[in-house]
């Protein structure tokens, strides 16, 4: 992962705060992948569908998404449905059709075949680097932004600032960073550090 602590000498005590948690949750997460093949990051050693290069792909999306609403606001995180589909339809799972940013979604959690974990890590990499540039740029971590309608952002109406954003990254990456910990001692039982 890129050295954010060369980003963040400029910046504010508590954007460089933010950035360094980050950096710390992302470094930890991709040690997880450290010395595996493309095959074993595909692996998914449990009984979830997670594998380790999907995690990686799947906290790429949500820091890229996240970052795309703290610059653009909720057009950046849009959640349409299909036409006559509901969300009731969805969350019970008998909506006729699914939209393909939900599919997205879920296939984000796999390695699809073609794709090497040096490029997942890569494209994570370009992100992180990316916010960065986003936290330096923004004038005011408190702005704030309308959620997306969804289900899962409650209430109806709700906004988050720029700080909320990136402390939401910041929590899925530690999340699923500890996920990554669990398959990978279940892969070839190697421990995380610490531990």
């Amino acid at each position: 992962m890129p050295n954010d602590a060369k980003t963040t000498t400029t910046l504010d005590a508590e954007r460089a705060d933010l950035l360094a948690a980050l950096a710390k949750a992302r470094a930890a997460l991709i040690a997880t992948t450290s010395g595996l093949d493309d095959g074993q990051a595909a692996a998914r050693p449990t009984v979830s569908e997670l594998c380790l290069g999907g995690l990686v792909k799947h906290v790429t999306a949500v820091e890229e998404g996240w970052l795309g609403f703290v610059v653009d606001g909720p057009v950046g995180m849009s959640y349409d449905l299909p036409d006559g589909v509901t969300w009731a339809d969805v969350m019970a799972g008998t909506a006729r059709e699914y939209p393909e940013w939900m599919i997205e979604h879920r296939e984000g959690f796999r390695m699809r075949p073609g794709e090497t974990l040096a490029g997942v890590v890569e494209r994570y990499e370009r992100v992180a680097a990316r916010t960065a540039e986003v936290v330096a740029a923004i004038p005011d971590l408190s702005v704030t932004h309308p959620l997306p309608d969804a289900p899962w952002h409650e209430p109806a109406g709700g906004v988050l600032s720029a700080r909320g954003a990136l402390l939401h990254v910041l929590a899925e990456t530690t999340q699923h960073a500890g996920h990554a910990d669990i398959l990978r001692e279940t892969l070839d039982a190697r421990k995380p550090l610490g531990a």
